[in-house]
């Protein structure tokens, strides 16, 4: 009886401290798995593909991690080069799991070349080529991201094909 009476005990104890531990923190609360994909899936729709850079808070914690580095906001303002050069730039949604606090998508990107892209002008050519995209959450936000695209596979694409410079003779 001792045993089941400190177990219950502790049980209480921990229900306890847990509820007080929300009550500190008002704004943490548990998200589910299918909340981590809907705010994943928000920003990068939202915000990647339509460049909805006011959405940018709603979405990224203040101090957001991309590939390592604090520039989120920058990094995604770069995108605006991209849709300038492909002004129909997409990027669609292929797949998404999600475990923990974290949300794996692989995405397709797609565009036609209509602008310039750095010193490349437009081809007309439409291009497709894919990524992924790892997100951590916390509190409601994306704290880290990682993210792999190939930007090879659109230059290939746009028929710009990027060669080694040649060894000294």
């Amino acid at each position: 009886m001792p045993n089941q009476l400190s177990a219950a005990a502790a049980i209480a104890l921990a229900v306890a401290l847990h509820g007080a531990a929300a009550q500190t923190n008002p704004v943490e609360r548990f998200m589910t798995l299918e909340e981590h994909k809907a705010l994943v899936r928000g920003y990068l729709i939202e915000v990647v593909s339509q460049g909805n850079m006011s959405a940018y808070g709603r979405y990224f914690a203040d101090d957001a991690v991309f590939n390592g580095a604090r520039e989120v906001e920058r990094t995604l303002h770069g995108l605006s080069a991209i849709r300038a050069a492909f002004p129909d730039f997409k990027l669609s949604i292929d797949e998404q799991i999600a475990e923990g606090d974290r949300v794996m998508t692989r995405v397709t990107f797609s565009g036609t070349h209509l602008g310039p892209l750095g010193s490349i002008a437009p081809t007309g050519r439409k291009i497709r080529y894919s990524g992924i995209a790892l997100d951590r959450v916390a509190n409601g936000k994306v704290v880290e991201m990682w993210h792999v695209a190939s930007p090879a596979r659109m230059l290939d694409q746009i028929r710009l094909v990027l060669q080694a410079p040649a060894a000294p003779q």
